[in-house]
Order: C-alpha cells, then structure tokens, then sequence
C-alpha cells in the first residue's frame, strides 16, 4: 500500500492540462469489441482503472498496441470467450467496476456475457440493475450463478425495444445502448443519461457506422444495423480532475490556469465553484483560478442557506461533492452538501473533522459545512483514502494544513488520477510518494 507525504501550505502556481476524461475512457474502450476492426483512442488517461480495462481486454484477446503516450489503438477480431469462463477472467472483472460494460458489446456480438460481483468504490451499494432490466428487455435472458457470485447472459440476437430506464444511469445507458447499436430493429432509450461521456460514445458509435439521434438529450433511439467499422476517437478532458483543479486552488491560496478544459463541455460545475465564492474566470478554452486570501460562501437570493447537491446532467456530477465540501470548510460561511445517489460517500468527512473542520454529517447524505475562512486552518493528520474522489478530496485539505500529512492507500487516487503528485509538484506543491 503506497502513500503521499505532503507538507501543507504551498503555495501553487502555474498552468495544468487535464488528463483524459476517465469515464469516458472506461465506456469508449469496452465499445472496440463491437466490431473486429481497428478502433484508434487518443488522450487516453495513464491511471489504472484504464490500464487494468485495457490488461483486460488483452486477456480476452483483444489486439492492443500502444501508439504513443496516451494513444491506444484496439481490434476485436479474435475474442477468446472461454477466458469468460475462467476465475482469472472473473477476479479481474470484479476487481475493476467498468468491466461491467462489457457486457452490452460481447451479449450483443457473440450471444453472451458473464457479470462477476464489480469492485471500484467502497461507497455504498451502486445497483446494476438497469443494466441487466434494459438488456433483458432487449432479448437477453439472465440467470445468476450463486456459487461463483456471476450473472450469465445469453440472447441468440437482440431485439429492438422500448426502454425507460428506472434511473438515469451513466454506465447503464452506456451498456444498452452500445447493445442496441447491433440489435435488430428500433429500440428507444427513454430517460437515458445524456453527460457528455454518453454524448461521446454515442458520436464514436454513429463513426462506427450505428444509427443514433437524439444524442444529448434523455430520449435516444436507434436504429440496430449488422455490423460495426472501426473509427478513430479523441477523448474529452477530465471534467472531475478541472473541478478538483479549481478546489485545489482555492483551499491553498494558489494562482493556477487549466489549459484546454472543453468548457463547452463543463456545464455548471465553474458555476458551481463560484456559489462557494471561489474566482473562476472563463479564458477561451482555458479556465483561470485567482490567488485569493478568502472567499465567501453565497446565500439563496432569499438569504437562506446556500445548498448544494448532485443531480443527473446539466445536474453537478456526484463525483465533484467531495471536493466541494472540503472547499467549503476554508470558506466563510456555511453551505449544505446534499449527496442524494451513494450513502457512503460522505463518510470521509470524520477524517476533516479530525483535521479541524466544522462539519456536522446530518446522516448519510448530507453534511452541514461551517466555515471560519483563515481563522481556523486545518491540522495536519495521517488520513486513509476510501475511494477515489475522497481520496483527491483530502489531498486537497492536506495540502492546505498547516504542517505534513499522509495519506495512505493512493492507489485509490491513482485509479481516476494521473500522475498527480508529479504535477503538483512541478507548480510548487510538495508531494513525496513512497512506494511499499
């Protein structure tokens, strides 16, 4: 298990260039096994959730060359299914949540998929059941395998179907539609999730020669054709790391630009920051922190307490209110952060109140944040990283602690960041990893 030991209260400044969007990365990946010809991914981020899918694609005999740094290229015309049926194939999968998206491409092209119990964050129960409602009404038939903990699919050919999903599921839509792209006939996806990781893979699909519209909306349909063609796809930049960005530099006081951010394709999240009083400043394609010695959280126009929770897209993306909360325990004012989809995930903030924040968890989801600005900086401690997003979160408050912390268990923060402390540490943060 690696750490980070890091000396508090740097000051950042410089530019940063977001890395690869990873959720993007997970879906646009399992989609090269539609088809057996070359798929080409850029931008593709070095973390390991990423690395892990690709290792795992690999296995199932997937031909993989690494064109350059970042740079992927994938063809699907050997698949070896009976690796599906050995426990290497089955530990891997649940070690890696993503995998569960291969599922809709292999069950689409082949006739069958098996899905192990996932892994990926410790942050409360994260149901797959839209996955599996949406594959079955398009023709799948499911049965579950108690004693290897696995889900088994099979469909001789998928049908077209009307679908509403229960939940505006990212990876679920994602799996159904990828599904639907070779199925026979029309099927309707209503209530899909339309973030821009759905909006991406859906554009790579129409590439690939799928018959899709709607793409951005909560209503997409396709059309099912024969066959898939290879493509060449260049993925977003990483929304959640920009996000993290801004927080960074508002809890150390730093001056930082993020340089080539799409903020196109940020929605509210700039927006989002600003509620909390942090600076934010849109440059062309680049977005601009300014050094800050405070900044007040707003109120309603009402003058009641300012809250903020995550909803489905344009909604605040879940994966930001980790950094959000720790952000505001530095501002001046209080804030409620409302975690409305995972019932763990807040439960980091014990190691905050430890540091010195005024944090009252009100229960599972949600936390009332008070802060006292510069008046109470926090202490440094020896903290344990539960998932990714927390993981970055308490980075962030680490960093902005008055003497050194440590945080162990990275290799959470490394599944979803890349190379993070060395690119902190090139604008003046002062990061040390050591490996165990």
């Amino acid at each position: 298990m690696s750490s980070f030991i890091i000396e508090g209260g740097q000051r950042l400044k410089g530019e940063l260039t977001p890395q690869g969007a990873k959720n993007e990365a997970l879906e646009v990946i399992c989609a090269s096994l539609l088809t057996s010809e070359e798929v080409r991914i850029r931008n593709v981020p070095d973390i390991l959730d990423a690395t892990n899918l690709i290792m795992l694609l690999r296995e199932m005999g997937v031909k993989v060359e690494k064109l350059g740094e970042h740079d992927y290229s994938f063809r699907a015309d050997d698949i070896d299914l009976d690796f599906l049926e050995t426990e290497k194939f089955v530990r891997a999968c649940a070690a890696l949540r993503g995998a569960v998206m291969i599922t809709g491409p292999l069950l689409a092209r082949f006739g069958r998929a098996l899905v192990p119990q996932p892994g990926g964050d410790k942050i409360g129960r994260r149901r797959l059941d839209t996955h599996f409602t949406g594959l079955q009404k398009l023709g799948a038939e499911l049965e579950y395998d108690s004693e290897r903990r696995c889900i088994r699919l099979e469909a001789s050919r998928l049908k077209g179907a009307y679908l509403l999903l229960d939940e505006a599921s990212v990876t679920g839509t994602a799996n159904v539609l990828m599904a639907a792209a070779l199925a026979e006939g029309a099927t309707t996806i209503y209530n899909a999730a339309c973030e821009p990781y759905v909006q991406q893979l859906s554009l790579m699909l129409k590439r690939m020669g799928a018959r899709i519209s709607g793409v951005g909306s909560n209503l997409l349909r396709i059309e099912g054709v024969e066959s898939l063609g290879g493509t060449d796809h260049e993925l977003l930049p990483d929304m959640i790391e920009v996000g993290s960005f801004i927080g960074m530099a508002a809890m150390t006081g730093s001056e930082i630009r993020i340089c080539n951010t799409r903020c196109d394709m940020l929605g509210i999240i700039p927006e989002s920051f600003r509620r909390l009083g942090i600076p934010v400043t849109q440059e062309g394609d680049n977005i601009y922190v300014a050094s800050c010695e405070s900044y007040s959280i707003e109120t309603f126009i009402d003058g009641s307490i300012m809250s903020i929770s995550d909803a489905p897209w344009p909604g605040l993306s879940p994966d930001l209110l980790s950094v959000m909360l720790v952000v505001a325990t530095q501002a001046v004012g209080s804030v409620l952060i409302h975690q409305k989809m995972f019932e763990s995930r807040l439960f980091f903030v014990d190691k905050l109140i430890d540091m010195g924040a005024r944090i009252i968890l009100c229960d599972p989801h949600r936390a009332a944040v008070i802060g006292l600005g510069n008046k109470v900086r926090l202490r440094s401690s020896t903290l344990m990283s539960p998932d990714i997003r927390a993981g970055i979160a308490l980075l962030i408050a680490a960093m902005s602690a008055e003497g050194t912390s440590q945080i162990h268990n990275i290799e959470q923060i490394d599944r979803g960041y890349e190379n993070i402390d060395k690119r902190l540490n090139r604008i003046g943060a002062r990061i040390i990893r050591l490996d165990n």
